[in-house]
């Protein structure tokens, strides 16, 4: 057994370009797990850089100033998020409060809902399987009651942090665009000489994760602005709420759009029965799914690597647990560079296993 992992080390990591890779790989997974909530700001700046990026060098061809496309850019993108956040933030605010408003009527309705389907459907469910399916539904809801009351209450401390963050982030973005190259070259000072596999690897994810960012910013924008449009036609209420929760539901493949449609059947329901316009939206917002994942996404992403769905749905869970939020946004970039550097580490093996 010693013999075979001794010969398996020595055919894997020989070369010194496998064990310089192998060990900056662990040593930013270390980093990223012990210092993640440090350096939250300086990950954030980093999407928002990448982000940015494609129209910076846009402008920066035309008008051959890096700072001065920086600055247009950074004003830009700073003017469209408040006016985003003037005009749309309270039409949110204020939908949800209403319907949070509603949600004990809500409850109550679906309660009555569920307690008389036995007479209905006698055959296929009893009044017992109903009243423990209740009781159950009850206590969840009363115990994310309890974990969104204590979110609320602990992350008001986190007030002057966020505050700070919004001073600190557009200026991290600024100089991250405006001395990219510079930034840049002193990074590669730190890496070691036989920097052939990171190399490698590096302008395989650069240009694929500047392209899955900027995709799904599209794709959220898209999908939420659609379905809003949809929800608005149809006279479906909280029309911008819902829109909102299905636009960001992209961010968790497969799972974001399957948990969205509990909110909208519910909102449906309490608004319409099980009527025709029920059904109606139901097969419409059903459309708008399929549409992005058939058309939109592989228009969007269509240079990301090809990954398989249980491949992507274990990032999703391994990634969100370590990292939350962030870690579910980069689930996919995450899993590509897992791939990209067991792609390295072979294309580096392949010589010496073939002599």
């Amino acid at each position: 057994m010693f013999e075979l992992v001794s010969k398996w080390y020595k055919n894997k990591f020989s070369d010194p370009n496998s064990v310089t890779l192998l060990f900056i790989v662990l040593g930013l997974a270390i980093s990223l797990y012990i210092f993640g909530p440090f350096i939250l700001p300086v990950l954030v700046a980093l999407v928002i850089a990448y982000l940015l990026e494609w129209p910076v060098a846009k402008i920066e061809n035309v008008i051959k100033s890096r700072v001065l496309a920086t600055s247009f850019i950074i004003l830009l993108f700073s003017g469209v998020l408040l006016t985003m956040a003037l005009g749309l933030i309270p039409v949110l605010w204020q939908q949800l409060s209403n319907l949070l408003q509603e949600a004990p009527v809500m409850l109550e309705e679906g309660k009555d809902f569920l307690l008389h389907l036995p007479d209905q459907y006698p055959t296929l469910i009893s009044s017992e399987q109903v009243k423990a399916l209740v009781a159950t539904t009850e206590s969840k809801i009363l115990e994310a009651g309890q974990v969104i009351l204590s979110f609320s209450l602990t992350s008001i401390k986190d007030i002057v942090a966020w505050m700070i963050y919004l001073i600190l982030v557009p200026l991290l973005v600024f100089f991250m665009l405006k001395d990219k190259e510079v930034l840049t070259k002193s990074m590669s000072v730190l890496v070691p000489k036989d920097r052939r596999l990171i190399q490698q690897v590096w302008h395989e994810m650069d240009h694929q994760i500047m392209n899955y960012i900027r995709g799904k910013v599209l794709e959220i924008f898209i999908i939420g602005t659609s379905t809003f449009v949809a929800f608005w036609v149809l006279d479906l209420r909280y029309a911008a709420l819902l829109g909102a929760l299905v636009g960001f539901s992209v961010l968790i493949p497969f799972v974001g759009a399957a948990l969205v449609t509990i909110p909208v059947a519910a909102v449906a329901m309490f608004q319409f029965g099980l009527d025709t316009q029920f059904w109606t939206i139901l097969i419409v917002y059903g459309i708008i799914q399929a549409l992005d994942g058939n058309v939109l996404v592989p228009l969007l992403f269509s240079e990301a690597v090809d990954l398989n769905p249980v491949f992507i749905i274990v990032a999703v869970l391994f990634f969100g647990g370590l990292w939350g939020f962030w870690g579910v946004f980069f689930a996919i970039p995450m899993a590509s560079l897992v791939k990209a550097l067991f792609n390295a580490w072979s294309d580096s093996w392949k010589p010496q296993t073939q002599n």
